[in-house]
């Protein structure tokens, strides 16, 4: 027999009654009936119940096993009594007969349980993950994750990709956010960076002349924390494709997205048909450029009816150039108690409130309520109704000044209200091309034209695109929304040298300098550069979705905490000196 086991804890049936079998595994958890040891032995695959009288000869060595033991038995298999058939485990219908033990790993005092569903902080979690990995929940997101990144690279040679590996330590590269430096011993004063994505490398692929790419890439940001951002890593499928135009690329990604969604998503509806929306549209409707469409609420610009209305705030506010009054229907939210509710929702978020109207029925007819609808007056608000399509019940909040003063809260309200109202479908996945973005901004201080996004992405109209207003030129830039996350994110890629060189001249960046930070690129698109263009979809995100989850740390094995600390492996360390002096650095101490 084995040294540790014939089968594993998920294999036995009634088939194997009478057989004498040796199990390994951990003690899941310990039950005493009458004097007799009921044991819940665990492995990777599954549970199986094995027990132990005063008669066995190894009943007192039995007798000191604890919680999360690591143990191996020898045991005969019986059939259980029909009454005590478990139908919800594959093993439910026997048990084991503990002949023999031998204990593998001994478990001290244990600072979480792996059994039940206590809730744990974060800090412990994170402190002790190999033991909260051996939670069920915690299996099961590993395992998804797992079978995701498999069907996935299946996906993608189906579809006629090939897989490469591109470097790990580079040079550095801006991705809209802080590379992570790594001191050159070799080169002292000099810093490789760990890429912040396979941007470079996948683009000087194509001009290789290797027509589809893909790979399931780790990428490194210096990033801030959030609940659906790891701070320090992550993975993502990485793809490029030459000869293509941006309708290909997505041609190419839904049905490995779909595929991936039906095949994981536990029977949830999966959206079939994909919109594409504009960014200028997604910011007006939605208030971001990763809506919900669950979520059936869009937003609608009513400035027409606060022109020089009685609402002396909206009205003077309209005076100003640049600014425009905005609306979030809300069916079904006409009382002055919900009214009241988001109006402190808009304070919490910083704003001085929320302007709301509601229409209620009072018995000789219809009547709009709230303080808007007495200074703007009945046919104003009448006008307001239709637009939005409200009826008797229904409520409108408004919201106004400079769209980006304050989209971002009114897309957090629409969400409020699509939530509260049970309007927001929750079992369904729905996506959203957004297109069409603006390659430049202003800063509102300086003046100074900047990239917005993705700085290698081709201009709509190429160089003729670059000779007018630069905050007019959009790009062939594109992401995936899915019930409010970002999901992927891609371009067709600007592979011509006079229209890069143009592009970063507008943004403030010599030729120079753009040769200096971007020299392997450019001088690669001097010798025949391909049309191309890709994109990149995260991993975490998606299986994130897929298990119901709300934190991406839920499923990532060892993520860092909110300080971007690994808690479990006490990282960032401090270097020992010998290791600076090799490098030639010196830590100047922080006060």
């Amino acid at each position: 027999m084995h040294a540790y086991r014939s089968h594993t804890c998920a294999d036995l049936t009634a088939a194997n009654v009478g057989e004498t079998v040796r199990l390994s595994g951990w003690v899941h958890r310990v039950r005493d009936h009458g004097g007799v040891l009921f044991i819940d032995l665990r492995d990777h695959y599954g549970m199986t119940q094995v027990l132990c009288d005063p008669d066995s000869a190894v009943f007192a060595e039995v007798e000191k096993v604890r919680a999360e033991w690591c143990i191996r038995i020898d045991g005969e298999v019986k059939a259980r009594d029909a009454s005590l058939v478990n139908a919800k485990i594959p093993t439910g219908e026997i048990e084991v007969f503990v002949r023999d033990i031998e204990v593998l790993g001994g478990a001290g005092e244990l600072p979480l349980q792996v059994f039940g569903d206590q809730e744990y902080p974060e800090e412990t979690r994170l402190r002790y993950r190999y033991l909260d990995l051996r939670r069920e929940k915690m299996q099961a997101n590993m395992k998804l994750r797992s079978d995701v990144v498999a069907s996935v690279r299946r996906r993608m040679w189906d579809a006629d990709f090939r897989e490469f590996q591109t470097p790990i330590i580079t040079a550095s590269s801006p991705e809209g956010a802080r590379d992570f430096l790594v001191p050159s011993r070799l080169h002292p004063g000099k810093f490789y960076a760990l890429p912040q994505a396979p941007q470079q490398f996948k683009q000087l692929l194509m001009v290789s002349g290797f027509d589809k790419y893909f790979q399931i890439a780790p990428c490194f940001r210096d990033e801030d924390p959030r609940a659906d951002r790891s701070p320090t890593d992550f993975y993502q499928l990485d793809m490029e494709m030459s000869f293509v135009e941006q309708q290909d690329v997505f041609d190419t990604i839904q049905p490995v997205i779909t595929g991936i969604f039906e095949e994981f998503g536990g029977g949830r509806p999966v959206d079939q048909e994909w919109p594409q929306i504009s960014y200028k549209d997604a910011a007006l409707w939605y208030g971001t450029d990763k809506p919900d469409l669950r979520n059936p609420i869009r937003m609608q610009i009513v400035s027409e009816h606060f022109a020089g209305s009685g609402f002396a705030i909206f009205a003077k506010l309209l005076e100003q150039k640049g600014t425009q009054i905005r609306a979030i229907p809300a069916p079904g939210g006409g009382s002055r108690k919900f009214c009241d509710r988001m109006n402190a929702f808009a304070q919490k978020e910083g704003l001085p409130g929320m302007g709301y109207i509601f229409w209620r029925d009072q018995g000789q007819g219809m009547e709009a309520a709230g303080p808007l609808a007495k200074n703007i007056g009945p046919e104003r608000t009448e006008a307001i109704r239709q637009q939005l399509g409200l009826e008797v019940g229904d409520a409108a909040f408004f919201l106004g000044g400079k769209p980006k003063s304050f989209e971002g809260v009114a897309g957090k309200a629409r969400t409020v209200i699509g939530e509260e109202l049970g309007l927001t479908e929750k079992d369904r996945f729905a996506f959203a091309w957004i297109v069409d973005f603006p390659i430049y901004e202003k800063d509102a201080e300086s003046g100074k034209i900047d990239f917005e996004h993705n700085p290698f992405s081709m201009p709509q109209g190429g160089m003729a695109a670059l000779e007018g207003d630069p905050l007019d030129v959009l790009g062939y830039q594109y992401d995936l929304a899915c019930n409010g996350y970002e999901l992927v994110s891609g371009a067709i890629r600007n592979h011509r040298p006079e229209i890069m060189f143009k592009a970063f001249e507008i943004a403030g960046y010599g030729e120079d300098e753009v040769r200096k930070r971007f020299g392997g690129m450019v001088n690669a698109f001097q010798y025949g550069a391909p049309p191309h263009g890709g994109c990149a979809a995260g991993i975490d995100r998606i299986v994130m979705l897929l298990a119901d989850e709300s934190n991406i740390r839920e499923v990532i094995l060892f993520p860092m905490n909110q300080r971007a600390e690994d808690l479990m492996m006490s990282a960032p360390s401090e270097p020992l000196s010998d290791q600076l002096m090799e490098l030639g650095l010196r830590v100047i101490p922080q006060e």
